[in-house]
């Protein structure tokens, strides 16, 4: 079986929005979804504004990820949510 392991780089609306709370938001959507929440990484951005990077691992047979940045996106505080990263995960 082969496993998709995905960056999503989520933005928030702004510096003060808790980033915490969208990750755990976004973890409810990454299972929903049928996935696993990886690892989680912040990295600044600008001006204070910094961007939460979910790496998410799931199976290669669920194809595109876009129903699940649809749903992370529509968390609150999320400015958008873009896919940075994918790769094949064998073994």
């Amino acid at each position: 079986m082969v496993s998709v392991v995905a960056t999503i780089k989520v933005m928030p609306e702004s510096p003060d929005t808790d980033l915490k709370a969208i990750e755990v938001k976004a973890e409810k959507c990454i299972t929903s979804f049928g996935a696993a929440l990886g690892k989680t990484e912040i990295h600044p951005v600008a001006f204070g504004l910094k961007a939460l990077h979910l790496i998410i691992i799931t199976p290669e047979e669920k194809g595109s990820t876009e129903s699940l940045e649809n749903d992370i996106a529509k968390i609150q505080g999320v400015n958008s949510v873009d896919v940075i990263d994918v790769r094949r995960a064998i073994g």
